[in-house]
């Protein structure tokens, strides 16, 4: 698959077979305008979060590359405030009950959670940051008496392969067989194709995990296939690389161009500073015209073209960089928090609210 690019001394012919799209989500790697055969999704809405539920069958994933089984994601805008926090914590916490419910687990299964990640570089924290939320259990049923209402609970973070040199999954393989749980919930970081997701939005699916995906170290991975029981991985996206944003910021470029010059005139738009008008919550619509008018041989590319384009020019050089917002210490212990919580409230019918 190619395509020729032409101006008056310039013949190049784009692979985009080459590129390969770095993302953990599913829902980026489907065209929810285009029907897919084994692929269904649906979109619902609470409040100002997002929900967005796809199944892929044998076929579906043959076309998209991505494992059978369940996808659930929310998206949501903030969760610095605590209302806004909460509002998320609740509706994870019911997606994470309805997914418990549809790979039949019972109540009284027993579940290890794992934490993987390193500790020790932000944006990928996320996991053992969860984990030391997580209310452990399997102790008090050991050596006391557990009302009902809580299951048994066990709790890792097995660190990272560079600091162990031990491949995560044959450490969490050993445990499986040492504590037989029913059940894993494995929680990572993730990486996205798009800016706007990056901090706002957790995925949830029974398909399994690869530790290292989000940063582009992928590990083993730790799914039903491997273990035998049942793996539902968790995670957010905290990185994007620097082919992400470059490619992100040119469709942005095109929108704001777009914008000010329909509303060049706009009697309101001159009381008002240019970098305060948010154009994205504008109904906005980018000509092909526009496109050549501001960027030229560029302007005329579609979106995959334009992200391998930038791949070829940062690649060679190193410069294909994996970036975190600058606020992700902050993001974290909020994203973590709601994360580790989230899952107290879904493992145990006792726990309200923690």
């Amino acid at each position: 698959m190619g395509k020729i690019i032409t101006g008056d001394n310039m013949k190049h012919e784009i692979d985009l077979g080459k590129y390969q799209i770095r993302t953990d989500l599913a829902i980026e790697v489907i065209d929810e305008n285009k029907k897919l055969e084994g692929i269904k999704s649906g979109q619902r809405k609470i409040g100002n979060i997002k929900i967005t539920d796809v199944n892929i069958d044998k076929i579906g994933s043959s076309i998209i590359n991505k494992k059978p089984g369940n996808y659930i994601t929310i998206e949501f805008n903030d969760v610095t405030d605590y209302n806004n926090g909460e509002e998320v914590k609740e509706v994870f916490i019911e997606e994470l009950k309805k997914l418990l419910k549809e790979n039949n687990i019972k109540k009284e299964d027993s579940c290890l959670i794992i934490g993987l990640g390193n500790s020790n570089s932000t944006p990928d924290s996320l996991g053992p940051k969860a984990t030391s939320n997580i209310l452990v259990t399997n102790h008090l049923f050991q050596y006391g008496n557990v009302e009902e209402g809580f299951r048994r609970t066990f709790a890792l973070n097995p660190g990272v392969m560079g600091n162990t040199g031990i491949e995560t999954s044959e450490l969490i393989k050993s445990l499986v067989i040492s504590l037989k749980p029913n059940f894993i919930l494995a929680i990572d970081a993730l990486a996205s194709q798009s800016i706007e997701r990056v901090g706002k939005t957790i995925q949830m699916t029974d398909t399994g995990i690869h530790p290292g995906s989000g940063v582009g170290n992928s590990r083993k991975e730790i799914s039903f296939e491997t273990l035998n029981i049942p793996v539902i991985a968790i995670g957010i996206p905290t990185v994007v690389d620097a082919v992400t944003i470059v490619s992100d910021t040119i469709n942005y470029m095109f929108k704001h161009y777009t914008y000010t010059k329909n509303n060049i005139n706009n009697p309101i738009n001159k009381l008002i500073p240019s970098t305060s008008i948010n154009y994205l919550d504008k109904e906005v619509e980018v000509t092909k015209k526009d496109k050549e008018t501001l960027l030229g041989i560029v302007g005329n590319l579609n979106d995959d073209e334009i992200k391998q384009l930038i791949f070829e020019v940062l690649t060679p050089i190193g410069y294909n960089l994996m970036v975190t917002p600058k606020e992700i210490d902050f993001l974290i212990d909020k994203l973590s928090n709601i994360i580790g919580n989230g899952i107290n409230n879904a493992l145990h019918e006792k726990v309200d609210n923690l």
